[in-house]
């Protein structure tokens, strides 16, 4: 009967310990479209170059470089794209890029 009193606390403390990862997003209202950056890396050889997925007013966008220096993002297949106005490239570069 001990055994099972301390098998049954040891697995409440156990549960307890291990914690779940985080889901969390940064989103931010930006000129009027909410975008969340789901997912970033930035670049080691080149630091001013972010891979990123994001999420623009709730249309989830695939995995995309996006370049600081030119304001340009690359999609997977090798489109070279130029920023949006009011764009998740703006907000990346602004915001994360101090």
């Amino acid at each position: 009967m001990q055994k099972y009193i301390i098998l049954s606390i040891f697995l409440f403390i156990f549960f307890f310990a291990v914690a779940p990862p985080a889901a969390a997003s940064f989103c931010r209202n930006y000129n009027g479209n909410k975008i969340c950056i789901l997912s970033i890396k930035r670049s080691a050889k080149n630091y001013w170059e972010y891979r990123a997925e994001v999420s623009i007013n709730g249309n989830r966008k695939p995995l995309e470089i996006y370049n600081c220096r030119t304001k340009n993002k690359i999609q997977k297949n090798g489109k070279i794209i130029k920023f949006q106005p009011n764009g998740a490239g703006k907000l990346i570069c602004n915001v994360l890029n101090k």
